[in-house]
């Protein structure tokens, strides 16, 4: 028996290979599957199953790929409904694989149509359970995303069931393997460790406590985060199914010349630029918006671009490819080219760029006492925001730049600066500000992890966000 774990960072996301006798399945695969069939390569092995937790909201699935590629097929929990073939597993029903078996356990509550899977070893003894968004280390999966016209709180009594009927009836010491580990909007709690056991959840899981089906709803639905605004999308292309991946990807992967690249930005294709913050700031294409790769580059992707628009990129060299795949995996598939050289081609040319001042904390400690005009802009989440942040900053979440309206609130007259925690955030929002006008702003080196540091500038809470 093999099971190995295939974890994505930028996603928070954990897709599973297993493999017994020569014959194996995909557990929660996303939308480029090579890894999965080099694996089967690797071990000899035919993928005879692709099995689904339920319909991920915050990923495009690689299942109908895959099962086009290996002929496996896949397999959905009870109350699946969707616009291709899948194999509706029966609640206890027993899948054999090679000497093991694989038990579907309908799990209701994140969404209907969850299901987590058991895996019974050569002796048919329970070994480990996938979990998918049901069960996380330290929480289960956020019942507020909506199945039908179900409400948050009757899902969450469904979860309460789910837990009581079918997560603590295990064994202590059968492992947990979740879709998802810490970073993840998926629920509201998540630990940093990436696998567990029952018995651990049992003693630390706040969900699978001694509780009330009153305070269990109270506990999962309370402090609660708004979920990102590209989830349903994700969640209806899992169901209705997509265009192929190598599709997308020979689109996508047009070399175009910079005069190509100009008439594609005259007919308002959006440029979207995937370099390091720290070189972005020092020269772009005009109206670029940044979000770099080395972040949670998908994540804000799904939450600012609009998943209609064109897209044409500018790309460190030979991260083209890498680019096309972490923007498909989250529904992306307007992607029509990237700039043939990158940046240092249009720059050569002779073409017209722009550029983020940035300032060190020090710097805007002193603008604050001597500009009457300074604005500062922090785009840091609602909550960070209420911790500590500098006196009369005005907070504006950056998955709230998405308002046209929203960010054109500022004066022409007013200068602009911006910060997060770290520094990413803020760059892309920059990006955002120039794109719609206003080039009087200043990005601050660091973020509030600096700024707090600085003597000079006056930090304080508010504490109406935090109760």
């Amino acid at each position: 028996m093999y099971v190995k774990q295939i974890y994505t960072g930028c996603l928070s996301e954990a897709a599973y290979f297993i493999e017994s006798n020569g014959i194996a399945a995909v557990i929660d695969p996303l939308r480029d599957i090579d890894a999965y069939i080099q694996l089967a390569k690797e071990k000899n092995a035919v993928i005879k199953y692709i099995f689904e937790t339920h319909f991920h909201a915050d990923f495009v699935s690689g299942h109908l790929d895959l099962a086009k590629q290996t002929g496996a097929t896949i397999v959905y929990g009870p109350e699946t409904e969707t616009n291709f073939p899948v194999h509706v597993a029966k609640d206890g029903e027993i899948f054999s694989l090679g000497d093991i078996s694989i038990q579907a356990i309908h799990t209701p509550g994140h969404t209907i149509e969850s299901t987590c899977y058991l895996l019974k070893d050569e002796k048919q003894q329970p070994h480990c359970i996938f979990t998918g968004d049901t069960l996380f280390v330290g929480d289960v999966g956020r019942p507020d995303l909506s199945s039908g016209d179900m409400t948050t709180e009757e899902l969450a009594s469904i979860m309460y069931d789910t837990i009581k009927n079918k997560i603590l009836p295990l064994q202590d010491d059968i492992i947990v393997y979740p879709a998802h580990g810490a970073g993840s909007s998926c629920g509201k709690n998540l630990g940093t460790d990436i696998f567990t056991t029952i018995g651990e959840q049992k003693k630390n899981n706040y969900a699978l406590q001694q509780q009330s089906r009153e305070e269990f709803i109270k506990a999962v639905t309370t402090g609660l985060n708004a979920a990102p605004v590209y989830f349903a999308i994700n969640a209806k292309i899992n169901k209705e199914g997509y265009d192929s991946l190598a599709e997308v990807k020979t689109k996508g992967l047009s070399a175009l010349t910079i005069d190509e690249f100009k008439k594609k930005i005259d007919e308002e294709v959006m440029v979207l630029d995937t370099r390091k913050e720290s070189v972005f700031t020092q020269g772009f294409v005009p109206g670029s918006i940044f979000i770099g790769l080395e972040g949670r580059f998908a994540e804000w992707a799904g939450t600012l671009l609009s998943f209609e628009q064109r897209i044409i990129l500018v790309t460190d060299k030979g991260m083209e490819e890498e680019t096309i795949i972490r923007l498909a995996r989250v529904g992306f598939d307007k992607m029509e080219g990237y700039l043939q050289g990158g940046f240092e081609a249009w720059k050569n040319a002779g073409e017209k760029i722009d550029l983020i001042i940035e300032v060190e904390p020090h710097e805007l400690a002193m603008d604050i006492k001597h500009d009457p005009k300074l604005t500062v802009v922090d785009v840091r989440r609602e909550t960070e925001f209420g911790e500590g942040h500098i006196k009369n900053a005005i907070n504006l979440p950056l998955s709230e730049m998405t308002d046209v309206v929203q960010i054109a609130n500022f004066d022409d007259e007013q200068n602009l600066y911006v910060h997060c925690a770290g520094g990413y955030r803020s760059v892309i929002a920059s990006s955002l500000l120039k794109r719609h006008g206003y080039h009087n702003l200043r990005n601050v080196i660091g973020g509030f992890n600096k700024i707090k540091e600085e003597k000079n500038i006056e930090i304080e809470k508010d504490a109406s966000v935090l109760n």
